[in-house]
């Protein structure tokens, strides 16, 4: 695929005198390209060449919902990498123990990305669900060299407009990536006698000290009261242990399955 301003080059040749066969060998393009530059040199794009973000006037994915979670799994286990191809694989890491994880992960690539296939590779104890295409540095830009905590994790104007509309749906692909519900227990001395005490909590562990606070900024939009625990002193889980919320992410996010 070549470039309108290279074709624009090549036909301008033709225009100055030159014959198919100098322009071609002088460009290094086929004479048959060329010629057909000579009627439209515009190069033709078909809708599945496209996104919503590469068109002339650009607009958010058509699923918002879908992306919003996407976005959550993205942010915790995800990469985009690039293809030998010129593209680009999307992969989402998701543990073999989470079977309903993995199909929700699929679902939602596929809701964003119809246009596009969606494969599961197998690893030990863990499976990629991975999908190509040109167009996933478009839907996340976040994408970059090196590990998310070692370089600024920052939503677009689009996206955070999309968190905040759908900011369940972003908070569970964040869960679901990096966060756990679990029950912990304690002991407490009622009528004299010592008596177990159980009860749920939510986690989220993420060295990103963006991702972590896009976390708990969406945490506090929807009412949930978090806290933060640390490792070595340094800021690592957001626990979530409050009744209320507690119940509140229960409702919306509940355990992996």
């Amino acid at each position: 695929m070549y470039d309108l301003a290279t074709r624009r080059r090549a036909v301008s040749l033709v225009d100055q005198g030159f014959s198919l066969n100098a322009a071609s060998k002088q460009t290094g393009i086929s004479r048959h390209a060329i010629r057909q530059w000579l009627t439209r040199i515009e190069p033709k794009q078909s809708s599945r060449s496209l996104c919503s973000l590469c068109r002339a006037d650009p607009v958010p994915p058509t699923d918002t919902h879908a992306y919003a979670y996407l976005l959550g799994l993205y942010l915790g286990d995800g990469c985009v990498s690039r293809h030998p191809n010129g593209g680009y694989i999307l992969r989402i890491v998701c543990a073999d123990a989470w079977s309903g994880l993995i199909d929700a992960c699929r679902a939602a690539i596929e809701r964003v990305r119809p246009e596009n296939k969606v494969c599961v590779v197998q690893r030990q104890g863990c499976v990629a669900v991975a999908s190509y295409s040109r167009h996933w540095p478009c839907l996340f830009p976040q994408h970059g060299p090196g590990k998310k905590h070692e370089r600024t994790i920052a939503l677009t104007p689009w996206q955070q407009r999309i968190v905040d509309t759908h900011p369940w749906d972003f908070l569970r692909g964040l869960v679901h990536s990096d966060g756990c519900r679990m029950t912990n227990w304690t002991t407490r001395i009622i009528g004299g006698e010592s008596k177990r005490y159980e009860y749920p909590r939510y986690f989220f562990t993420n060295k990103s000290d963006d991702i972590r606070r896009l976390y708990c900024d969406t945490l506090g939009k929807v009412g949930v009261e978090w806290t933060v625990t640390r490792r070595d002193g340094a800021p690592y889980n957001i626990s979530v242990a409050r009744r209320a919320s507690v119940a509140l992410m229960d409702a919306h996010i509940g355990p992996k399955y």
